[in-house]
């Protein structure tokens, strides 16, 4: 039975439908997700007196590589078993399926081809900048997930307890931890401290020190919560630390790496 303390959310996922045209939360939100980092990175190229072209062309290198990162990376990180089977299914990105360490490995290539290419400047300069819209970014995700019901966590009683009424299509009838929530909280708390360390601080001088700053406080907390989270694919029942958590590992030690460099090193002369 249900305790009296818990939340029952069975929210459709789709807003409105215009012919063949639907328009899901999901999407709208993944949509404002991209357009706050365009605003974002907007203001810092402003403020740094940067060519208004290299925005436009940042924008699209990373919107082009998120999607396809994040896509490829569910689709060979949780279910391949699955997209071997059925490679048709492997672009329908309206059913759902990304996963965020795919995307960061997707912005992290097209970082590299941007460096080279159009702002000859290290990766560490550009990321130091990018990954505070990204962590905002992370939140409306977030938030996606939890109006498609989808990413839900274990079974538990605590007093904020969500009834997801149908995940994955399926009904349920146990109470779950919000684990989307969670997320968005800590990646919100991330973001307010990287906007914080860049304008209010020498941090972006610091070459690496906010880059190393987003991979901790998104990875660390993302190994944490997947301890309350619900397996994501069958093939992880049963392992001691998921996949996520796997996935996480490195990002984690590497962003302790750029943090220890960025304060051994000092800041940076003005570029």
């Amino acid at each position: 039975m249900f305790l009296l303390n818990y939340i029952s959310w069975n929210p459709d996922p789709e807003i409105f439908s215009l012919g063949p045209l639907t328009v899901r939360y999901y999407g709208l939100l993944f949509a404002l997700a991209f357009l706050s980092g365009y605003y974002i990175i907007e203001r810092m190229f402003k403020r740094e007196e940067l060519p208004e072209k290299w925005l436009d062309k940042l924008f699209i290198y990373v919107v082009v590589a998120t999607v396809i990162g994040a896509r490829l990376g569910h689709v060979f990180f949780y279910g391949w078993d699955y997209y071997s089977q059925h490679p048709g299914e492997i672009l329908a990105i309206w059913h759902g399926g990304l996963a965020s360490h795919g995307g960061a490995i997707g912005i992290l290539v097209a970082i590299y081809y941007y460096s080279k290419k159009v702002s000859k400047k290290p990766m560490l300069w550009i990321l130091d900048r990018l990954v505070v819209p990204v962590a905002l970014a992370a939140v409306f995700i977030r938030l996606g997930n939890l109006m498609n019901s989808e990413i839900v966590g274990r079974v538990t009683d605590v007093p904020w307890a969500f009834w997801f009424q149908r995940v994955d299509g399926q009904e349920i009838v146990t109470l779950r931890h919000p684990t989307q929530i969670y997320e968005a909280l800590a990646y919100l708390g991330t973001f307010v401290y990287l906007m914080f360390l860049y304008w209010k601080t020498n941090a972006r001088l610091r070459q690496g020190l906010l880059f190393g700053v987003f991979l901790i406080g998104v990875f660390a907390s993302r190994f944490i919560i997947e301890f309350v989270k619900a397996d994501q694919e069958a093939f992880e029942a049963g392992m001691a630390i998921n996949m996520g958590q796997i996935l996480s590992i490195p990002f984690v030690i590497a962003g302790l790496y750029y943090v220890q460099k960025a304060i051994k090193r000092g800041p940076v002369q003005k570029q």
